[in-house]
């Protein structure tokens, strides 16, 4: 399943033609050869091929675009705005986030990419779960694999598109001939097929293959997380007959994944990223991946890496090279990510983040290229050692006796604060030092989908909301939320200066010239301001009336004070501590209706403008505009009707 195959190209062709065919026959007149009938799918070799193909649909082919962004991380209290003004609109909830977004410019993620490419993803599952039931076979891996991944992932694109969306038209057949009348099924009919699919394919899979291929654990993983998303407040409306089971389910199958999947001994192994197909793509705490390696036959690859980068570039003894990324500075994190960690016991805040980096462009003869060039000290609001937050007075690095630079203070006298600027420490989760040179976008590291940490904390927030129904207690919940952060302690002897991430993964062949800027080092003491230590942390949480002082901070700012209040903010902050930048955020907060009171306590752009409308998405005006009703365009009042309110 690895690269997804070239022929990738041509099977969407086939699967776009049998789902649309609203072209004129002589459109084109020319004979494509290398092109493959849809009789191929009549085929064991071609249903096959087919599941190559719409693993990359689903899966891979958004990551080499903005739209993971602008889906699920832009506008949450995680990041707010960088440096490139592209999809500053999705964060803000400005007036341009409509039907139609108001493009900035040719980066800018449209109001119906991400629609359409969910649907075309569902398209090319119905056809897979179609031919897959239709062939004449014994063969397992077309009858029960390929059949169970086409529910898997036609139940996949339904998920996303029910929480970004609510209700949406459901298709669960290819098209012979054009369609043009759809209607919105509700919120609850699509939870429904989506739970019917995922059992399907929880049913048909079998274990082998992850994080390349869907197993049942995946789907047992996803089940868990569709049972978890109809019992969340946005369903309130009409959930209650669901929910207590939904949330039984939700601990029965995440115990399951559990299981199987062992945590990785280390936070930063899963980040250790070294080579396309290396050790840290196959840790067994992952349970789904999308695919990528460095072959030049990957269509776009994995551009995240481009995403959460502060333009060090531009900064004085500095210079683009390969290990320190191609920053497109879309996304900044916010103080909620500084404060939510305890910076001194926690050690995933600083394997998640990239705070120093060293000289590469030496001018003068002060600085050479290895001296600190750069570094981020994230300090705590007491601290009263800095007067400024940028460039601060003669800061000394320890090892050279020299001045550093470029220095950035999280709190600082003067409060002007890092959101101020267009620098800030860098999420290095999605970094890759694997390409072939500093211009290109490409990257081949995989991306994680799904990995059982997230499983532990789907766990730990049904057993919240099984206490609020009075079938469990709060206190059922620390079990889970403890074995995640009992991972993330510093263990006895660990150097907590110590630091990796993708950008290691740099190569001299693609580097001819320019030097480095990654430096395996963090800012951890210069931040914390605390004697050296190789001394054993403890993160474990003993009682639900004494939380952390990071959460009862965010508890107090919230303004919460019931139990079931206190402990889903425990769980939501956790994620963040766990899951920051995977690409959950969005749709976490929306599903639990947090994400405005936390978009307006934490994001300085999103808080003017976000209501309770906007935890769901517009549906884009050009699915409005080209459907039909009795044989006729969609009347004004009847597309706004199909609207959700407030668009």
């Amino acid at each position: 399943m690895k690269n997804y195959k070239k022929l990738y190209i041509n099977l969407m062709l086939v699967a776009t033609l049998g789902l649309s065919t609203s072209c004129n026959q002589d459109f084109l007149d020319e004979e494509l050869n290398t092109a493959y009938s849809k009789d191929y799918y009549t085929t064991e070799v071609g249903i096959q091929a087919l599941a190559v193909g719409t693993y990359y649909q689903v899966f891979a082919a958004e990551l080499s675009s903005e739209v993971p962004l602008t889906a699920t991380q832009s506008g949450t209290d995680e990041f707010h705005a960088g440096g490139d003004p592209s999809n500053w609109t999705w964060n803000s909830y400005s007036t341009g986030l409509k039907a139609f977004v108001t493009v900035s410019n040719a980066n800018t993620v449209a109001a119906n990419t991400n629609w359409d490419n969910l649907y075309i993803g569902i398209g090319n599952a119905n056809q897979l779960i179609e031919s897959a039931t239709a062939i004449v076979s014994t063969n397992d891996a077309i009858k029960k694999t390929a059949l169970g991944e086409g529910y898997f992932l036609r139940a996949f694109n339904y998920l996303k598109l029910v929480s970004q969306y609510g209700g949406v038209p459901i298709k669960l057949t290819t098209s012979s001939s054009v369609e043009l009348e759809f209607t919105r099924a509700t919120p609850e009919e699509v939870f429904k097929q989506v739970i019917a699919d995922f059992t399907q394919a929880y049913g048909l899979l079998s274990n082998a293959g992850a994080p390349a291929k869907i197993t049942k654990d995946a789907a047992a993983h996803y089940l868990a997380k569709a049972y978890l998303a109809r019992a969340s407040e946005i369903n309130d409306s009409w959930n209650s007959t669901t929910k207590a089971a939904d949330l039984q389910q939700v601990v029965a199958l995440s115990d399951q994944v559990i299981a199987s999947h062992p945590l990785a001994a280390n936070f930063g192994d899963l980040w250790n990223y070294t080579t396309a197909d290396g050790a840290n793509e196959k840790l067994p705490e992952l349970i789904l991946s999308a695919q990528f390696n460095a072959s030049a036959l990957t269509s776009g690859g994995n551009q995240q890496h481009l995403h959460f980068l502060s333009t060090y570039d531009q900064l004085p003894q500095m210079r683009r090279n390969l290990a320190g990324g191609r920053p497109f500075s879309r996304l900044a994190p916010t103080y909620f990510v500084f404060d939510v960690f305890d910076q001194v016991n926690d050690s995933r805040f600083w394997k998640s983040f990239q705070t120093k980096s060293i000289v590469n462009n030496k001018s003068g003869t002060y600085y050479v290229n290895g001296d600190l060039g750069i570094m981020y000290v994230i300090n705590n609001a007491t601290d009263t050692r800095f007067a400024k937050t940028k460039n601060t007075d003669a800061i000394i690095y320890s090892k050279t006796g020299k001045t550093i630079p470029s220095v950035y203070v999280a709190y600082a006298a003067d409060k002007v604060g890092l959101m101020a600027d267009v620098r800030f420490p860098s999420l290095s989760k999605h970094l890759d030092g694997n390409r072939v040179d500093v211009a290109n976008t490409k990257g081949s590291r995989d991306m994680t989908l799904a990995r059982s940490a997230e499983t532990y904390l789907m766990a730990a927030e049904a057993k919240v909301r099984l206490a609020k129904l009075g079938t469990a207690s709060f206190a059922d919940a620390l079990s889970y939320i403890n074995t995640v952060r009992t991972r993330a302690n510093y263990k006895s002897g660990e150097n907590r200066a110590a630091y990796t991430d993708g950008s290691a993964a740099w190569t001299v062949a693609g580097q001819v010239g320019i030097p480095i800027s990654f430096i395996p080092e963090n800012s951890y003491y210069e931040s914390n301001n605390i004697a050296t230590t190789t001394a054993a942390t403890n993160l474990a949480i003993a009682s639900i009336s004494a939380l952390p002082a990071a959460d009862q901070a965010v508890i107090t700012k919230l303004g919460y004070s019931s139990d079931y209040d206190r402990m889903l903010c425990l769980v939501l902050n956790e994620r963040t501590r766990e899951l920051c930048g995977e690409f959950h955020r969005w749709e976490d907060l929306s599903r639990t209706k947090t994400l405005v009171a936390r978009a307006k306590a934490y994001n300085p752009e999103a808080a003017p403008n976000i209501q309770d409308f906007h935890n769901l998405r517009p549906i884009p005006q050009t699915f409005l505009d080209g459907i039909y009703a009795s044989g006729k365009p969609l009347t004004a009042t009847e597309k706004q009707a199909m609207q959700n309110p407030g668009y």
